[in-house]
């Protein structure tokens, strides 16, 4: 099978393409390769993966149609994985723009092409920014969707638009609404490796207060994985998580036991106005779905995020 992978030097991108290539699919990744975080690690994933004979590389924007357009002309190709995506937060609050470039314009083009080009499955990131401030848990995939911030925004976005194309051109769309994800090779402006790479001062917002449903990398590529090969007809919202909700705080103790942050100062702050309090989602459509039930544990995953991290840093 040949699959176009975008954000393929990104976090959960690049471990997926990897795990696929493994198993021998044809993979094309697609990366504008943009500076949002250290361009460092994103070379060190991509030099990974190009050592793959069926794997080949294009640095495109999502929004040059014309670019994308070629990929499609020149490929026969039986689904697409968009993983792209101007990503962060707080960054949203003060570059919104760039949001709607990648995010909307950018899938816009991923959904246009794919119709035309008869694409027979899309998988797309989505997230649970999507569901906003919620005191309802576990927060399920029929909730109301009320975003905070303007990555959220984008995100239930795109989940209207897929529906749309789904339901007008009968294609089959799956929505993949990650929450927290994390792990080996992750993004070095999410909360682990930010705290794993501080030496002398931490900002800790919310004074710790936060509840994540932090899910492990290996568990949502397994779980793509599943979903590739499952032939289920029209458009699917599936939350990716693992169900279980933690303090920050308790990570923090997690995190201290493998490694020792003795001489950092933690600088307790408010909290940021684009934050959730807590996020905590229902796993049992994506367990239903896929039949994949064996999450990792907090323990075991922030365990081996801590030795890959030592091997690398």
């Amino acid at each position: 099978m040949k699959i176009i992978i975008t954000g393929v030097a990104g976090f959960i991108g690049f471990n997926l393409s990897k795990n696929l290539l493994d198993n021998g699919f044809q993979i094309i990744g697609i990366d504008n390769l943009n500076n949002y975080y250290d361009t460092k690690i994103k070379f060190q994933r991509l030099k990974i993966l190009k050592k793959y004979k069926q794997f080949n590389f294009y640095k495109y924007d999502l929004e040059n149609f014309k670019n994308l357009s070629s990929i499609f002309e020149k490929n026969m190709i039986q689904c697409v994985i968009n993983l792209a995506a101007q990503a962060g937060v707080r960054y949203s609050i003060k570059n919104p723009r760039e949001y709607v470039n990648s995010n909307v314009n950018g899938f816009f083009n991923i959904l246009e092409l794919s119709r035309m080009h008869n694409v027979k499955k899309i998988l797309f990131a989505s997230s649970s920014s999507v569901y906003g401030e919620s005191k309802s848990f576990p927060l399920k995939e029929n909730d109301t969707l009320n975003p905070k911030n303007f990555y959220g925004l984008t995100k239930k976005n795109n989940e209207e638009m897929a529906k749309i194309y789904s339901n007008l051109y009968n294609m089959n769309i799956y929505g993949l609404r990650f929450f927290t994800v994390y792990g080996e090779w992750g993004r070095p402006d999410m909360f682990m490796l930010k705290y794993l790479n501080s030496k002398y001062k931490f900002d800790l917002y919310n004074k710790g207060n936060h509840y994540r449903d932090f899910t492990y990398i290996s568990d949502v590529i397994k779980i793509i994985s599943k979903l590739i090969k499952i032939n289920k007809k029209g458009f699917n919202i599936y939350n990716i998580c693992n169900n279980k909700p933690i303090k920050i705080t308790k990570v923090l103790q997690i995190i201290n036991k493998k490694i020792s942050k003795k001489n950092l100062k933690i600088n307790k702050l408010g909290l940021q106005k684009a934050d959730v309090v807590k996020t905590h989602g229902d796993n049992s459509k994506i367990i239903k779905a896929t039949k994949f039930k064996n999450f990792t544990s907090i323990e075991t995953g922030i365990s081996n995020l801590v030795k890959w991290y030592k091997q690398i840093y």
